[in-house]
């Protein structure tokens, strides 16, 4: 044991510890890209000119309306998860976990990653698309796109299998409330909420391509404090 003792600090020991290079997860970021960049391109040609409702909006949103306009309050109830007071503290309290634990690349990707996403969704998709209602842009839907967003984010820079399987099984859970509540409250098409699903998911898969490198280098990984006679 002379001279070889080491205490969990090699590179072999950071490497393991991380998870973000395992070929299910390498294979898994190409397909939910191109996934999402075919849902987002396919919905708006189901459009009608000027950007009504499709056949399928039209359904949805008339038993949404049969079944809850007597109920308002249901609304706010469901729309609740999607809104900006609860979606952003959400986010500082993922990155500062991960800064508390000194996993900086993670927590800057998670305070950087979602608002570029945003970014992206109000300023190019939305003009391209230009499907209008209420004279606002609403497609794709930028409360589900920062939710997304935000959610798929943590989901990827989390080292836990668990937590990224609850992170999912919430998120569809949650997406169909909100879009009832924001399809009563007349803010977006059910389509939209489908789009910003599919453009946050594409968008946030696409910005984590380069940022795992850095995690599989063991830049951002874990580290061990298991110790590893040798010798």
């Amino acid at each position: 044991m002379t001279g070889r003792y080491r205490a969990g600090v090699s590179r072999s020991t950071t490497l393991a510890a991380t998870p973000a290079d395992s070929w299910p997860r390498r294979a898994a970021l190409p397909a939910m890209i191109v996934a999402g960049v075919i849902v987002t391109l396919v919905v708006p040609l189901s459009f009608p000119s000027g950007g009504g409702s499709t056949r399928v909006d039209s359904t949805l949103e008339h038993h949404i309306h049969a079944a809850l306009d007597a109920h308002r309050w249901a609304y706010s109830v469901l729309v609740f998860p999607s809104n900006s007071y609860v979606v952003l503290p959400l986010l500082l309290a993922f990155a500062a976990w991960f800064a508390y634990r000194r996993l900086w690349w993670r927590a800057g990707f998670l305070l950087i990653a979602p608002e570029v996403v945003v970014a992206v969704n109000t300023y190019a998709l939305k003009p391209f698309w230009d499907r209008k209602l209420d004279h606002y842009l609403a497609y794709p839907s930028g409360h589900t796109v920062q939710l997304v967003a935000v959610m798929a984010a943590f989901a990827l820079v989390s080292e836990s299998t668990r937590v990224r399987t609850v992170t999912t099984v919430v998120m569809i859970v949650v997406l169909p409330a909100v879009m009832i509540g924001m399809v009563g409250f007349g803010y977006h098409h059910p389509t939209d909420v489908l789009g910003g699903t599919a453009a946050a998911l594409a968008l946030v898969c696409a910005l984590y391509l380069p940022f795992r490198y850095f995690t599989a280098s063991g830049a951002d990984a874990p580290v061990s404090t298991t110790a590893s006679p040798r010798g």
